[in-house]
């Protein structure tokens, strides 16, 4: 086996969303793989964030302030991109929002805004990147699925409503751009340990764990939470050519949740 199929020298990585957390682990893999990093985010403010954090860690990215819901804008930041740095080989989806609001109490409003996110947005952003991907002979387009592409849970029907279109989104750019030698896959995360979820982590006053951190680490065959860096070999598999032939697939990276029916009471 060519251990060199795993590379991604020479190879321009676009990840959004990424000026933190999931996102700036898969982009800092693809760097250290070999590849370039271009990453957008909604606001200046946290580009710039991205920016020094990849700075610090020595990584060379340019970062580009865009709305991934707003065609016109995606479409500008493609263009932007390809003049800039040049064709676009790797597109990762992992800009993302959940809103935990029971749905009975949920606007739609609300509803959309998290389909507009989560399943809307990459949709625009494949469809931006497929073209010259079509010219180039070859590409990578990555989406962040969920568990719950796969599983309900209170309070998330919306988030699990984009998810699960986000899983049939991808085998269909599978099914139709894959004679285009274009694979779209997805990587779903399970409970991953960031400061967004530290609070759930955090030990109670007498000591014990916080009950949603029993409830993962009871739920996991692995016992313990993800973290960021979990997922950085299963991103770089498949952005990379070892992965040519694997198309329209969600890998779960959640420490065997999804196998496990749970201990007996």
């Amino acid at each position: 086996m060519d251990m060199k199929s795993f590379s991604l020298e020479g190879k321009i990585a676009l990840v959004t969303g990424a000026s933190y957390g999931i996102g700036f682990a898969i982009a800092s893999a693809y760097a250290e793989a070999g590849a370039k990093i271009v990453f957008n985010d909604i606001n200046q403010e946290l580009v710039d964030k991205g920016m020094a954090a990849y700075k610090e860690a020595g990584i060379e990215a340019r970062g580009y302030v865009c709305d991934v819901t707003n065609e016109e804008q995606v479409q500008n930041l493609i263009a932007t991109i390809e003049k800039e740095v040049g064709v676009i080989d790797i597109l990762v989806n992992n800009a993302g929002i959940i809103k935990r609001i029971p749905m009975h109490e949920m606007s739609a409003e609300e509803f959309r805004k998290v389909i507009d996110v989560d399943l809307n947005a990459p949709f625009i952003m494949a469809k931006a990147v497929i073209p010259s991907m079509i010219k180039k002979g070859h590409g990578k387009i990555i989406n962040i699925c969920s568990m719950m592409s796969e599983l309900g849970r209170e309070t998330v029907s919306a988030y699990a409503a984009a998810k699960g279109g986000l899983k049939m989104l991808t085998r269909n750019i599978c099914s139709e751009y894959g004679e285009y030698n274009i694979q779209c896959n997805g990587i779903g995360p399970g409970y991953i340990a960031t400061p967004q979820t530290a609070p759930l982590r955090e030990k109670q006053a007498d000591g014990s764990r916080h009950p949603f951190d029993q409830f993962i680490i009871a739920k996991t065959p692995a016992a313990r939470w993800g973290t960021p860096e979990d997922l950085q070999g299963p991103a770089v598999f498949l952005a990379s050519d070892a992965s040519n032939f694997v198309n329209g697939h969600v890998l779960y990276v959640d420490g065997g949740i999804l196998a496990y029916i749970g201990k007996q009471p």
